[in-house]
């Protein structure tokens, strides 16, 4: 009986998710989410930090953006309080919805 509750334990364990791991954004594609991490990397990380973490600059922790694809849409191509400059010119739709993806899927609750 023993081995049956640490089966099951073990089971349950290896299906939750574990703090870092990346979970698909609501309504991301296959892939998305990594290409939204391949392009954050390459336009965002700059100022945003390497993992979304603040590196202590005027830019805010997108780990913390509120749930609103729209704003951050609106943000990214139009900038925001002279702060964050306009990416609209240099960044396609599809890659600010893979960046939305990415960033969704490492929101903080």
């Amino acid at each position: 009986m023993a081995a049956l509750f640490a089966a099951i334990g073990v089971s349950a364990l290896a299906m939750t998710p574990t703090a870092g791991t990346q979970q698909p954004a609501a309504g991301a594609g296959p892939g998305q989410v990594d290409k939204g991490k391949t392009t954050y990397a390459e336009n965002c990380s700059h100022c945003h930090g390497p993992n979304m973490v603040n590196p202590g600059t005027i830019t805010p922790d997108l780990r913390e953006f509120p749930d609103d694809k729209a704003l951050f849409f609106n943000t990214v191509k139009h900038g925001r309080n002279g702060k964050m400059p306009l990416w609209g010119d240099l960044l396609s739709d599809q890659q600010i919805a893979d960046i939305w993806a990415y960033v969704s899927s490492r929101r903080n609750p």
